[in-house]
């Protein structure tokens, strides 16, 4: 099969969410109509002591959260679809743009109770900002939630996207009777008892069938005469920029209204697309050289092994299992023997890929976030987003005798993106940054449940980080409780502000310093 045909054979999303608004029963419900899995898990595996696929790291299973993008990929009528399960939670933020930059689409789910909520509208305007295009998944239909019409109106002034129902519901919560697939003309049922109903153009059932509540019918009918009517027209046109978001009804709990999604992505989802190089280079994904860049870093996914994985995302070309790639950070050539494919944790041998493929390489500490394989070296990708912390904590091991296995792990998560490194400049005082404090209790969870080392955490409490252009003209004098200067993991030297009014003070009194932050 030639590369177009390999290309156009490839979905890539990323589902992003609020946390709690299903996105992780989402992805397993497709895992199952793709056949990658047997049995779903769930968010609630606590009490029942099944976690879902995606949550495979040991906090997650606890807390029923997810706090790292998970890579997972299967094949549904034809096609291999990669998903890639996000963190929902806002501290995980880094975790979560990282990955939209390795994807092509994204799905939205939405509490139908709750609408959009902050962390959505976040996520979705780096969405828009990239122009990906965006599918919505309104979630937990069988219990009652805002009204169909409220909460297209919601997406629509709040997101500032049109909006195309896909399908349409009959009733919510106690009344729920089903969706009307909107294309086909049927009513979905929700109760297994009931059986498909086919409807002419004009919504009528084309056989008398009695219906249990037939004014919440009705209701729903008259509704979506009135969406044909006064409704935005489907384009796909405007789906691929990102304009327009098909909308799709129903309960990822109940696997209710999945497969109907489902069918209609893999119909109107793009395939992979290129990537811009540092030099303002379009590089196809058709293109003869194979390309392809880091986006996320894991250690730990195997803690028999102590292995780290490097997620690369496929740009260009067909990557081979024992191909020789160059590092374009370093220029050096390396013969890459071991890649895998995954499901959450498990992953398996895979010996060729292609565009929009997700594949782990293992790392013995070669790879960053960010760095661009390709077969001659000479393609650079774009950076990828790196969040400047707003929390920083002052980290030590409880235990003296166990400084190697410490500060092992410290690198080792830290090389992750999710915590940020640092240390002081004269007593190399380990210092930890992060977006959010959620992040600290996960690095002191990992280490004691990965590393065996319990940590002690000092906290220094919120601060303004900036790095500085001419480091040249730093001197120690500089240096005081309000502007700690600091080394970060690539021994630049950064300024840790007491506070924003400190920052300015500090600006006023050294001008020739030039300060600048990660984003």
């Amino acid at each position: 099969m030639d590369l177009t045909k390999q290309v156009n054979n490839r979905k890539t999303f990323a589902i992003i969410s609020h946390p709690d608004a299903g996105k992780t029963t989402l992805t397993e419900k497709l895992l199952l109509f793709g056949g990658a899995i047997r049995e779903a898990g769930t968010v609630k595996g606590k009490k029942t002591g099944k976690f879902a696929t995606s949550d495979w790291m040991d906090i997650e299973q606890q807390r029923g959260i997810s706090v790292t993008s998970s890579v997972m990929q299967f094949e549904y009528d034809g096609i291999k679809v990669n998903i890639l399960d996000t963190p929902g939670h806002e501290d995980f933020s880094e975790d979560t743009y990282r990955t939209l930059m390795a994807v092509d689409s994204a799905v939205m789910v939405i509490d139908c109770a709750k609408g959009i909520e902050p962390q959505t509208l976040k996520l979705f305007k780096v969405c828009k900002m990239r122009g990906i295009p965006i599918f919505t998944f309104i979630n937990k239909l069988d219990r009652v939630g805002k009204e169909p019409f409220e909460l297209l109106e919601e997406i629509e002034s709040t997101l500032d996207i049109e909006t195309y129902p896909m399908t349409w519901p009959i009733g919510m919560g106690q009344s729920f009777f089903g969706i009307i697939d909107r294309n086909e003309k049927y009513i979905e049922p929700f109760r297994d008892e009931e059986h498909r109903l086919n409807l002419n153009e004009d919504y009528e059932l084309e056989t008398s069938h009695p219906i249990e509540n037939d004014s919440v019918f009705t209701q729903a009918i008259e509704e979506l005469m009135l969406v044909d009517e006064a409704g935005d027209a489907f384009d796909q046109e405007k789906i691929a920029k990102g304009d327009m978001t098909p909308v799709f009804f129903g309960s990822a709990l109940a696997n209710f209204g999945v497969m109907n999604f489902l069918n209609a992505y893999i119909d109107h989802a793009p395939s992979p697309k290129g990537r811009k190089t540092v030099d303002d280079e379009f590089i196809a994904p058709d293109h003869d050289e194979f390309s392809g860049f880091i986006f996320k870093i894991q250690a730990n996914m195997d803690p028999k092994h102590r292995d780290r994985i490097a997620f690369m995302r496929v740009v260009s070309g067909q990557f081979e299992r024992g191909m020789d790639a160059t590092l374009t950070r370093t220029g050096k050539k390396s013969k890459i023997s071991r890649s895998t494919m995954f499901m959450a944790d498990s992953t398996e041998t895979v010996n060729d890929a292609y565009s929009g493929d997700i594949i782990g390489l293992y790392d013995t500490g070669t790879y960053q976030i960010g760095d661009t394989l390709c077969d001659k070296g000479k393609i650079q990708y774009e950076a990828l987003p790196q969040f400047t912390p707003e929390i920083f904590m002052k980290v030590s091991a409880k235990n003296v005798m166990k400084q190697k296995h410490f500060h092992k792990g410290v690198e080792q998560l830290v090389q992750e993106g999710a915590i940020q490194y640092y240390k002081s400049m004269h007593t190399n005082q380990v210092i930890l940054g992060a977006v959010g404090q959620l992040q600290f209790e996960v690095f002191t969870h990992r280490m004691q449940s990965e590393y065996n080392v319990e940590v002690v955490m000092d906290p220094i409490g919120k601060k303004e980080a900036r790095w500085i252009h001419n480091e040249e003209d730093v001197t120690d004098a500089m240096n005081s409780p309000r502007s700690m200067l600091v080394l970060d993991r690539y021994d630049r030297k950064v300024f840790l502000f007491e506070n924003d009014f400190a920052m300015r003070w500090f600006e006023d009194k050294f001008p020739n310093i030039e300060l600048y932050s990660l984003l």
